[in-house]
């Protein structure tokens, strides 16, 4: 199988049902985000991240592909794509592997700003493009069918990042590096 097919040398791009599309439709961006978000995520991942960090995001990136998958499927097609799509379960599942990480954080008093160690560091950024990642599934939902589970796991995915960048920091040994706001002048 090549690489290269040449069949989007027109700017647009098949999705899986055969259904083609403008390579800049909302749709395409979104998943391509994802992608993005998927490859942050491996950025992080390479950073040597504690075990129990690497294995929550071995799984996150799993999902993702999934998620990206579905997004590239025609609209309802994605019957045929003969894999188990993210669900609410997905979900409880993000939320449990916060609360773990959240138990053994210190109490947050602070804002963080995205830094600390370096694997702690590629979590943020992961957590900024997944809300972008966020956001443009939301706007793609106002003009096409999109099942709600998906927004509710990017949510919540965004939230594990923050306290897997948190738990990162602490298992290094580094502080997180608070937010001091400027002091307003009279």
């Amino acid at each position: 199988m090549k690489i290269y097919t040449r069949t989007g040398d027109t700017g647009e791009t098949g999705l899986f049902g055969g259904l083609r599309v403008s390579k800049a439709s909302d749709r395409v961006s979104t998943y391509g985000t994802l992608d993005e978000l998927n490859a942050c995520v491996g950025v992080a991942r390479a950073a040597g991240l504690a075990p129990e960090i690497d294995a929550v995001l071995a799984t996150v990136q799993s999902e993702l592909f999934t998620l990206g998958a579905e997004l590239a499927t025609a609209p309802g097609k994605e019957d045929k794509l003969g894999i188990a799509r993210l669900d609410e379960a997905s979900v409880a599942a993000l939320e449990a592997a916060i609360d773990a990480a959240d138990a053994a954080l210190p109490p947050l008093k602070t804002f963080v700003l995205p830094g600390g160690s370096a694997g702690a560091a590629a979590l943020h950024l992961a957590r900024t493009v997944c809300r972008r990642a966020e956001r443009e599934l939301v706007a793609l939902m106002a003009h096409e069918p999109v099942r709600l589970v998906l927004v509710h796991y990017l949510n919540r995915l965004s939230d594990l990042l923050f306290t897997q960048a948190r738990l990162a920091n602490l298992r290094a040994g580094v502080d997180d590096v608070p937010w001091a706001p400027r002091k307003s002048t009279p």
